[in-house]
């Protein structure tokens, strides 16, 4: 019996969370045109399975409109009682934004705990934040969509600001409860407000060195990082087939046929129904995509949806005010069996096998040398110093001559206006 006792103590105790039989459901109005209701909620699996849940079914509406109290309407959330019987689910996700009385219809009917496709995403932002720059943008998002939705949830937040002293007179809990976490979205945006000066201090100390600089953007999961890591040779930045792995934008120094160079960043992935809040609070995040100068959009040419995809993207790139920036549409993963028909103005890639990334190194540096300056120039050795300090910024080529050096590639026109004060600078000499 001792042995056994012992055994038994040392046994490992589970403390991780059960995982939560979620059932989806949605409702389709037909206003939104290439995302019929089944292809929206086989998305929403993916979320929802990103998330840690189990889907254990599935169901969807036609409407004209969704019901103002329930969502899917009274009736059809009644229904949803016997699956709920008969799956088990403990978790009903809806595949548009909730308002808090639908959410509070369909909880009081099903008595389960019930989200939107909203707060799904938000949850794995929260899940996949790394950095400090990204837990601060995502618990932004999060608070300013609790906001309306407040009960008593956020009450512990006393502790850290208001109370005894600072209440209005008659002010009630829940009063309170909005104040405090208004006070938290006032200190969060004055934190990411300091992350936005900071990433542009970054970015001006990019545009002095004369270095072009090109942002990736696309649908999540289409393929940006992985192609980042194979234009430069390295694992930059996590790359792994699910949605938004990545939510911090990385940087890197890209060397290009001639010997110029640019820099690269991976940006955050967008997607169908994509939280306002988020496309806010990420807003010092996605400011990187309005300082480049050329956007690569990678397109997944093995998902069926990808011109619904690229109809999303340019709806985000449209609310950021950059629809119009230079751009190369990549249609990444061709290397797939699956994958379509050629996207029409797209270079063909597959980034995890390198197929077609020299075609795509080609091309970047003939798009940035139309957005640069030419650069054919005979100097004298006497300022060889500030021409290898300008080389070394811009990634101009320098070819040690017998009577002077020669200079040649493109730049930015403060770099070639800068090289031709040193042209005329050393003609003076001569004269």
């Amino acid at each position: 019996m001792g042995e056994r006792a012992v055994r038994q103590r040392r046994a490992p105790i589970e403390i991780a969370p059960p995982v939560e039989r979620a059932f989806l459901i949605a409702v389709d109005t037909g206003n939104d045109p290439g995302w019929p209701a089944v292809d929206s909620l086989e998305e929403l699996a993916s979320l929802a399975r990103t998330a840690g849940a189990e889907i254990v079914g599935a169901e969807w509406q036609q409407r004209r409109h969704a019901d103002p109290d329930t969502y899917i309407g009274a009736g059809k959330a009644r229904e949803l009682l016997a699956a709920k019987a008969e799956t088990g689910f403990t978790l009903l996700i809806a595949d548009d934004e909730l308002s808090p009385t639908q959410q509070r219809g369909l909880e009081e009917v099903l008595e389960v705990k019930v989200i939107d496709r909203s707060r799904l995403i938000l949850d794995i932002f929260a899940m996949h934040a790394r950095t400090h720059e990204g837990r601060l943008q995502v618990e932004l998002a999060q608070l300013e969509y609790q906001l309306p939705r407040l009960t008593k949830l956020w009450t512990h937040l006393s502790r850290t600001g208001g109370g005894i002293g600072t209440r209005g007179p008659g002010e009630s809990q829940l009063e309170t409860d909005r104040r405090l976490i208004r006070d938290r979205i006032s200190l969060m945006k004055a934190r990411v407000d300091q992350v936005r000066r900071s990433r542009e201090t970054g970015a001006r100390a990019r545009s002095d060195g004369g270095v072009p600089t090109v942002a990736i953007v696309g649908y999540t999961n289409a393929g940006k990082s992985t192609l980042l890591n194979s234009l430069v040779g390295s694992n930059a930045v996590l790359a792994e087939d699910r949605l938004f792995a990545t939510l911090d934008p990385t940087s890197r120094r890209l060397r290009l046929p001639s010997g110029a160079h640019a820099i690269v960043t991976d940006t955050v992935g967008f997607i169908h129904k994509l939280p306002h809040q988020l496309v806010d609070a990420f807003r010092a995040t996605l400011e990187e995509v309005a300082r480049a100068d050329l956007l690569l959009e990678v397109v997944d040419a093995s998902d069926r949806h990808w011109a619904e995809h690229r109809a999303t993207v340019q709806e985000v790139l449209e609310e950021l005010g950059v629809d119009e920036k230079p751009r190369i549409a990549v249609a990444n993963k061709c290397d797939r069996p699956n994958a379509g028909a050629l996207i029409e103005g797209s270079l063909r890639v597959a980034a995890a096998t390198g197929d077609g990334l020299p075609e795509l190194r080609d091309h970047l540096e003939e798009v940035l040398q139309r957005q640069g300056v030419a650069i054919d120039l005979e100097l004298p050795y006497g300022v060889v110093g500030e021409v290898e300090a300008l080389r070394a910024r811009t990634g101009i080529q320098v070819a040690y001559e017998d009577a002077a050096l020669h200079v040649t590639g493109f730049a930015p026109t403060d770099v070639a206006a800068e090289l031709q004060q040193l042209k005329r600078r050393a003609i003076g000499r001569v004269l």
